[in-house]
């Protein structure tokens, strides 16, 4: 396996709605056998819904200001701040501020799901991913 260097403004985005888009960093794509990472950015007022993984997660916030709701408590972030989140633990990441907010994730499987906690509708983090495109 040959190393990778990524580059994320030259990187596919998924659009996640509600003002989140995702870029895919290290995925199976490039090799990765055990980690999935990435960078998701957040528009003034953008919320994902809430969600859990089957592994567990951790997320730094790059930019701006952040509210983590993990397992129903409200938690302020800054950048700098990071989460570990253990898997099948509601969570998810709101910008209640005015200015831009970016997180960096990464998951500690290469099968990492996200199943949605409205609706219980499972998917695999690897096939959203697929649905990026270059903006």
């Amino acid at each position: 396996m040959e190393p990778a260097i990524l580059r994320p403004d030259e990187l596919p985005v998924n659009d996640r709605g509600n003002g989140a888009r995702t870029i895919p960093l290290v995925t199976r794509k490039c090799g990765s056998t055990s980690v999935i990472n990435g960078i998701t950015a957040f528009d003034p007022g953008a919320k994902i819904g809430v969600h859990f993984h089957n592994c567990e997660e951790s997320v730094m916030i790059l930019e701006g200001e952040a509210i983590a709701e993990i397992d129903g408590v409200r938690h302020a972030l800054k950048a700098g701040d990071t989460t570990w989140i253990p898997k099948n633990v509601p969570h998810r990441f709101l910008n209640e501020s005015d200015g831009p907010m970016r997180i960096f994730w990464i998951y500690a499987d290469v099968n990492a799901t996200r199943t949605m906690v409205e609706t219980g509708v499972e998917q695999s983090i690897d096939e959203e991913h697929a649905t990026a495109k270059r903006l």
